[in-house]
């Protein structure tokens, strides 16, 4: 189900681009600025687990510096069909964690120093099966793709505002006698990028249903990560993290505790529905148990 809204919303952004693109004019103008957004997010999609682990100061964690986590990322990994992932160390109090990489054979996986001290072994290890999904799933390459289409949007936007100041956009249904100039104008500089960036915020939340689903199955514990997203919920609002917002949405739980934004912009569904999700599937599959 998840996988078939995926789908959906891509297809959304595909058709906001055409729109946007017909009601504004200029569709050479769009192709430029659909090719300056392939290329600068497919960039940062090839150097993404270099950039963001920079930004965090992860450090490397072999076998012997984690011997149990290791074992566990390991035995998840064999479970999940992938290749073992790189691991590093966040130096953060603040438990939370995030995979990224270009596809599953170029993965890392971070944790928070804080993430190995709070939470009981199962519910790391639901932690841990969850980010492995988004790993198998191709999440970064999915969230890279409607970042592009929202980018491309973006630009065209801001093609229609510098046009309507300068009066050298004219679209081809206002030529045909269609839709007024004007209010297409509007459409493609206020509501089309908004709407674009909800699709993509959409797209977002409904990957990391997709995780916690796939990573219930993987670690065969949907409760230990209902149980440990209750905490890490908790614990990002009593030990806030110094985060971007640009990677905000790469971790488990948005480690920015002051989301006064509305629902349509969240990174994240809310933790108390995805531990609703959580709870539901282990009844549906009789687990009782975190472990």
């Amino acid at each position: 189900m998840n996988t078939t809204k995926t789908v959906a919303l891509m297809a959304a952004l595909t058709a906001l681009i055409v729109l946007v693109g017909n009601v504004a004019g200029g569709r050479v103008g769009m192709m430029y600025a659909f090719v300056i957004a392939v290329v600068m997010n497919f960039g940062s999609y090839w150097f993404s687990d270099k950039i963001v682990l920079s930004m965090y100061g992860a450090k490397p964690i072999g076998e012997a510096d984690a011997p149990e986590l290791y074992r566990t990322v390991n035995r998840l990994t064999r479970e999940a069909g992938i290749p073992m992932p790189k691991l590093y160390s966040i130096p953060t109090d603040t438990p939370n964690a995030f995979a990224t990489g270009r596809n599953p054979s170029h993965a890392a996986v971070a944790v928070t120093e804080g993430i190995l001290r709070s939470l009981k072994p199962d519910e790391l290890e639901g932690v841990i099966a969850h980010e492995l999904s988004h790993v198998k799933n191709r999440d970064i390459l999915i969230g890279t793709i409607a970042a592009t289409m929202a980018g491309v949007i973006m630009m065209v936007a801001s093609m229609a505002r510098w046009a309507a100041m300068f009066g050298g956009m004219r679209s081809d249904d206002d030529d045909r006698g269609g839709l007024p100039g004007i209010i297409g104008l509007l459409f493609a500089m206020i509501v089309a990028p908004i709407a674009a960036l909800g699709i993509q915020m959409w797209i977002s939340r409904t990957r990391e249903y997709e995780a916690d689903h796939s990573g219930a199955l993987i670690s065969g514990r949907p409760l230990s990560l209902a149980n440990a997203l209750i905490k890490l919920e908790n614990d990002a609002t009593a030990v806030p993290m110094q985060a971007s917002q640009a990677t905000a949405h790469m971790f488990i739980v948005n480690p920015l505790t002051a989301q006064s934004f509305a629902g349509l912009f969240r990174t994240h569904p809310p933790t108390a529905e995805r531990v609703a999700k959580l709870r539901a599937f282990a009844e549906s599959r009789g687990v009782t148990t975190g472990y």
